[in-house]
């Protein structure tokens, strides 16, 4: 959590150098260029036929589409409206895991899920007077994909090694982040600074690599619905980020929102599955 938590700070540095077409093209490309030397370093073999549909998903849903449609909200957000917004994520990821492998968490799990997503969705709410914005409209489409993501790469991840989800994922996705890099380039005039290029190179090296390869090794060893519940701290570190990185103004608010989803956290943690 603590490096995906960094992410959005770092896509706000990206877009001062780069367009947001481009910088989704480029943390792909790189993303998939680092996956693939590791994975013929380690020599691993091409997974079976009945996994791909499943990294497919993952490709398309954490690789393609949450890092465009959060780079794209980030133009019109601010960096800690956006984070709290994805706090709905990890109530998605649970039960876009249960839809797809069938099991079914106790009530008293699901009661603190809804309770930390009616939380941060309502510190969302507040901060943009009532109204969902177009950032929130991108961010919905985000959580909704990468929920998708999340969930059949946890479910992989007790088939394969955490890394060789996320590696093939990206590999996957390299004709599409190859081509969108190309097409934008020429369309997005590039004016790489320094922090500019510090922020691609991390979205691409941690925030769409090797962030994933804790994440899904924790989901395969503790379960998606479990470990998706951890992502409610997310938010709360990228706020943390947002004030002290970013110079953005903490909300009144954000400290109580805090205090109701850790408590959520540690009720989905203590429940039996």
């Amino acid at each position: 959590m603590v490096s995906f938590s960094f992410s959005f700070p770092a896509t706000v540095w990206a877009l001062d150098g780069f367009g947001p077409w481009t910088a989704t093209g480029a943390r792909g490309l790189l993303a998939g260029l680092l996956a693939a030397v590791c994975l013929a370093a380690a020599r691993v073999p091409v997974p079976e036929r009945r996994h791909w549909p499943g990294l497919l998903t993952v490709a398309g849903g954490c690789v393609i589409g949450f890092p465009l449609l959060t780079t794209l909200a980030l133009q019109v957000s601010t960096t800690a409206h956006s984070a709290v917004v994805i706090g709905v994520l990890p109530l998605a990821t649970a039960v876009a895991s249960a839809a797809i492998t069938g099991r079914r968490p106790p009530r008293a799990f699901w009661a603190a899920a809804v309770l930390g997503a009616v939380a941060v969705v309502s510190f969302a709410l507040r901060q943009s007077g009532g109204l969902p914005t177009l950032g929130d409209a991108y961010l919905f489409g985000a959580l909704l994909v990468c929920a998708a993501g999340y969930a059949q790469g946890g479910r992989l991840a007790s088939h394969l090694p955490g890394w060789q989800v996320i590696a093939w994922g990206v590999v996957a996705a390299l004709p599409f982040s190859a081509l969108v890099t190309v097409l934008a380039l020429p369309r997005e005039p590039a004016h790489p600074t320094a922090g500019a290029v510090v922020g691609l190179v991390y979205i691409a090296a941690v925030s769409q690599f090797g962030g994933f390869v804790l994440w899904y090794r924790g989901m395969g060893v503790i379960g998606v619905p479990r470990a998706s519940q951890i992502q409610l701290a997310q938010p709360l570190i990228t706020l943390v980020w947002s004030v002290f990185l970013m110079g953005e103004r903490l909300p009144p608010l954000a400290p109580l929102t805090a205090l109701v989803v850790l408590c959520c956290i540690a009720a989905t943690q203590r429940v039996r599955h």
